[in-house]
């Protein structure tokens, strides 16, 4: 069995050399800058979107937590069954995540939202398991304790349409309609709900957890007083408007029992649907700006704004050297250095690569800061690309200064 998995690593390394990474394989922390999790989530901060990736950590967390919780149970000699009935009926009737983990049977019913883990291997699933507890690992959330509005009978996963005085939300969990992209404020990163892990872990620990996911992302941004509160775009029906429990409270009527028995999946649907929005809108772009290019967008427009600044320097120097008629001749070829400046720079922002870092193996993880590109199909691609570009601006100033040279003199 180890040759066998020995096996399956050396070939996804091999086919790691001549593709690029997926979405699993980064949030699963298997691959390396530029283009690793902490410069997606770099790149979501800058487009002002990171509660998407923070949101998919956090509940991740809370499922790990939910897990290491059944296995201690299970450890202690108890079954699922006989130590929370309620959750097992209610596994046992709508399904669950976690039915390898509590024993339910092969036959079980699964639920209707296809989980993330099933598109991953078993070495990606211990990867990506682990990591909504790496992430800022041993800080503390200061979310607020959530406010209980509606009734006891309200479901947790109520998906009643908003009442007509609620505020209007952005239609795609990317859209920036409401917001301010860090690229002109920055606005202070949060870190995960961590869990202190000195005890046991207990379902008050679970219902904390929930609770604070809720009040950190799904609570409408008014309900909480609490700079850290703010609320992700989800669809209709899979909105969260009440959260019934509290942290403080242990559940002792058999109607709080039931909606204990629903913490566990809670948050699963809503989880899944930002995996796919990020799979299918952010990650795409991601690559193409990492991938195919090593400039952050303030720095690819601060190298137009120079190279404007320094072709207009150029053109200045050589019309006044045509117009006045200077001689020698062979002084026009000088211009060949203000022309592939300005070149390098307009071809630079053009293509956001800079072929100059890229022959140093640097890429912009934020403006003006670089870290070295260690991802080997992605430094090929970019050696490659660099190559054109620096090909492009060699002919682009050749051709510039020849014409400036072949214009006769006449001096006005």
């Amino acid at each position: 069995m180890d040759d066998e998995q020995k096996k399956q690593q050396e070939d996804w390394l091999n086919s790691r050399k001549h593709r690029l990474p997926s979405f699993t394989e980064v949030l699963s922390r298997r691959t390396r800058p530029p283009v690793d999790l902490f410069m997606f989530y770099l790149f979501l901060q800058r487009e002002g979107a990171e509660d998407i990736l923070d949101f998919w950590l956090d509940v991740q967390q809370h499922e790990n937590l939910c897990r290491a919780y059944f296995k201690d149970v299970r450890k202690s000699g108890r079954t699922i069954k006989d130590d929370w009935p309620q959750y097992w009926d209610y596994a046992r009737r709508r399904g669950s995540i976690y039915g390898t983990v509590v024993g339910l049977q092969p036959g079980a019913p699964k639920r209707s939202t296809t989980s993330t883990a099933d598109l991953l291997s078993d070495q990606e699933k211990q990867a990506l398991a682990a990591t909504g507890d790496e992430k800022h690992t041993g800080e503390r959330s200061t979310s607020p304790p959530s406010r209980t509005p509606g009734t006891d009978k309200e479901r947790i996963a109520s998906a009643s349409p908003p009442t007509a005085d609620y505020d209007p939300r952005s239609t795609t969990p990317f859209s920036l309609s409401g917001r301010t992209p860090t690229f002109f404020m920055r606005r202070a990163s949060r870190a995960p709900t961590i869990i202190p892990r000195s005890a046991a872990i207990t379902r008050m620990d679970l219902i904390a957890s929930a609770e604070r996911i809720f009040c950190r992302y799904l609570c409408p941004p008014n309900t909480v007083n609490s700079p850290e509160n703010h609320e992700i775009y989800l669809p209709p029906a899979l909105r969260i408007h009440s959260f019934p429990l509290n942290s403080t409270q242990e559940p002792k009527t058999q109607n709080e029992l039931n909606l204990l028995a629903q913490i566990p999946d809670m948050f699963h649907a809503q989880k899944e649907y930002c995996f796919r929005a990020m799979e299918q809108d952010a990650f795409p772009r991601f690559l193409r700006a990492k991938a195919f290019g090593n400039l952050t967008p303030l720095s690819a427009l601060v190298r137009l704004v120079l190279g404007l600044i320094v072709l207009w320097i150029g053109l200045a120097v050589g019309f006044s050297l045509i117009f006045l008629d200077v001689q020698p001749k062979s002084k026009r070829f000088f211009l060949f250095v203000p022309f592939t400046v300005a070149i390098l720079f307009l071809v630079s922002h053009q293509y956001e690569l800079d072929p100059i870092l890229v022959f140093l193996g640097q890429s912009e993880s934020t403006p003006f800061r670089t870290l070295t590109i260690r991802e080997p199909y992605v430094k090929k691609l970019l050696i490659g690309r660099a190559i054109w570009v620096t090909t492009l601006v060699a002919l682009c100033s050749t051709a510039l200064t020849l014409i400036f040279w072949a214009v006769p003199g006449h001096r006005l």
